[in-house]
């Protein structure tokens, strides 16, 4: 997949699932449980022991799903990733040379930024997509005051997404939405509860596609 295919994936599911875990057994089973809900792009954060082996496993094995790095803040640690079998990238800030070593793999760079400054400064440095965070601190109607002026921006909003607001965030124009512990609750986890992460995550695609039915 080159970058384009790796965007339009993301906007057409319009939901990446964030992994931030410590048990590293778990995610491969929770990654399996979001996709069968329909939830196949998964973020999984540099923060998760053996990060890198499991992004390769995933990526090897589990070609349905659409698998990430989050919370990348060098670019040797992006270019790692990327050897390992990441098809995209996701930071909390944005750095130029992030963004330049995903090009260079023809991937794209999902960049943090908060302030309409530093939006458009993630815009200009070349990021594929902003990721807005965190977003629950505005919320919806700060998204679209920044688009309001700034349409061109590509803006996945991450914090405070749920079932019951991702409609919300879309008509407002995000490209899609970062959602981290709607999906990954950690109770369900520790519990083995597979079967109601799928369910979370199959309502969520509902209401996403609900959303864009208008």
């Amino acid at each position: 997949m080159n970058r384009l295919d790796v965007l339009n994936q993301i906007r057409r599911v319009g939901v990446v699932a964030i992994l931030r875990m410590d048990a590293t057994e778990k995610v491969i089973p929770v990654a399996d449980a979001l996709q069968q809900g329909g939830v196949h792009v998964i973020e999984i954060t540099m923060g998760t022991p053996g990060v890198l082996r499991l992004i390769g496993q995933i990526a090897a094995q589990r070609p349905e799903i659409l698998v990430g790095v989050g919370s990348v803040l060098d670019a040797e640690t992006a270019r790692m990733a990327l050897h390992a079998g990441a098809k995209f990238i996701v930071t909390p800030v944005t750095k130029k040379e992030i963004i330049e070593t995903g090009h260079r793999y023809d991937a794209p760079v999902l960049s943090g930024a908060f302030t309409p400054g530093e939006i458009l400064t993630a815009f200009e440095a070349g990021a594929d997509v902003v990721k807005v965070f965190p977003a629950e601190s505005l919320g919806i109607p700060y998204l679209k005051a920044v688009l309001a002026p700034m349409p061109q921006l590509q803006l996945i909003p991450t914090g405070g997404v749920t079932v019951d607001n991702v409609g919300d965030w879309l008509r407002a124009g995000a490209f899609a939405v970062g959602v981290g512990s709607t999906l990954t609750d950690k109770q369900l986890i520790a519990e083995g509860n597979y079967g109601a992460i799928t369910e979370r995550a199959r309502r969520m695609i509902e209401a996403v596609q609900q959303a864009r039915k208008g």
